[in-house]
């Protein structure tokens, strides 16, 4: 058991933590709880209930702060409009037990949870054209069990605190369905395999598989976030000759270069129409575009910088608004392509660890999209750095 989180590099002991000590029991553990939109999110004690049938719960070892979690706290959206609730969808952790019917994974392993789950049944699952489970896909309206419409955890008076994404990892213990349970090599880094569960495995799996981002292509990423930068990062190993990086925010730029970006562009900068800038820049357009940034305007440059004939738009960002999509049908009889991209179109229970074992030993900068960490006590502090674009993922520490 020990070997299991005993790793130097990620300062993990043992700790006294035996899975059997508290198998089948309620775990009062500390969270951090999002009580309603741009209100300070409260480390406090909260009940989190034993598993049940098809279900783990984990001790949370890492988990980071994504884009998506500052978007649900903000409540941009009426999907996200639910509270109180545990945020957090990156994350590490052990198995602390499991319900009935779980026989892939068993307390003492070193696992990741996943948003975008795998029941491996159903015929989305049992079909190579896509990631999407039927029963477990990503759900934004999502906040309770599937099993029986309850939440696992709840306030020592009692009352329900909602989930997130099929995962919610703000908390020292989680429950999730065992289909976004992903049982991980035990020798990897949990540090590092923490972000598999959402950045990691989005852009570089959207360079790599929606894509395929060839040898001496050339990339346009709008938007140079975490999940950005991954894309590039992703395209960079692929080898593309030109990568091409737009953000308004010239910050983003430094951290770019390790990334592999060749290029910078700044929409505030510009002359003109961004599109047209790398139309001129790449003698007719790059060969696959990106968009991470969730806005429709932005969507359209992405798809206008692509090469007439041949050209690919990966849509990354997640759109709040209510507009729709900014094309005229005939645009598409140009040759370009637009595609939409969810978990780096990766299947996670049967796909993410060989994936992780790639990251780990293909050469993929995974350290540097680790700017900060912090002790879970801090995530205010960790929000706010997220806020004031000084992060791309700041670890806390549980």
């Amino acid at each position: 058991m020990g070997s299991l989180i005993e790793e130097s590099d990620d300062g993990l002991h043992a700790n006294g933590f035996n899975p059997s000590n508290t198998a089948g029991k309620v775990i009062t553990c500390r969270a951090a709880v999002a009580w309603g939109p741009k209100e300070p999110i409260v480390i406090e004690e909260v009940l989190v209930d034993p598993p049940r049938k098809m279900e783990v719960r984990i001790k949370v070892v890492f988990t980071s702060i994504c884009h998506t979690d500052l978007s649900a706290w903000m409540g941009e959206n009426e999907t996200q409009r639910v509270f109180p609730r545990i945020l957090g969808h990156e994350a590490a952790g052990i198995v602390e037990s499991v319900g009935e019917g779980v026989e892939d994974i068993i307390p003492g392993d070193q696992v990741v949870p996943i948003f975008n789950g795998e029941c491996g049944n159903c015929n989305n699952c049992k079909s190579n054209k896509t990631n999407l489970c039927n029963k477990f896909r990503v759900n934004p309206f999502k906040s309770v069990m599937a099993s029986d419409g309850k939440s696992r955890f709840s306030t020592r008076d009692g009352k329900p605190i909602y989930h997130f994404l099929n995962t919610s990892t703000f908390t020292e213990y989680t429950v999730l369905d065992s289909a976004c349970v992903v049982k991980m090599n035990p020798n990897a880094p949990l540090k590092k395999m923490s972000l598999l569960s959402c950045g990691l495995s989005t852009g570089v799996g959207a360079a790599w598989n929606t894509a395929n981002v060839q040898q001496g292509s050339t990339v346009a990423v709008f938007g140079l976030g975490a999940v950005g930068l991954f894309v590039a990062e992703g395209a960079r190993v692929r080898g593309a000759s030109r990568i091409i990086g737009i953000d308004i925010n010239p910050g983003k730029f430094t951290k770019g270069k390790e990334m592999g970006v060749t290029d910078f562009l700044n929409p505030n900068n510009c002359k003109k129409p961004v599109h047209e800038e790398i139309l001129e820049m790449t003698d007719g357009g790059v060969d696959y575009s990106f968009e991470c940034a969730g806005n429709v305007d932005v969507l359209r440059e992405a798809f206008l910088c692509t090469h007439d004939g041949w050209g690919l738009t990966v849509m990354l960002g997640i759109h709040p608004s209510p507009r729709m999509l900014p094309f005229h049908p005939m645009e598409l009889l140009n040759g370009r392509r637009l595609v939409g991209c969810v978990f780096g179109d990766f299947k996670g229970k049967t796909q993410l660890p060989d994936f992780a074992d790639k990251c780990i030993h293909g050469g993929l900068n995974l350290d540097g999209f680790i700017t900060h960490e912090i002790p879970f006590s801090e995530i205010n502090k960790g929000f706010q750095l997220l806020i004031d674009g000084k992060s791309l993922r700041c670890l806390l520490h549980l």
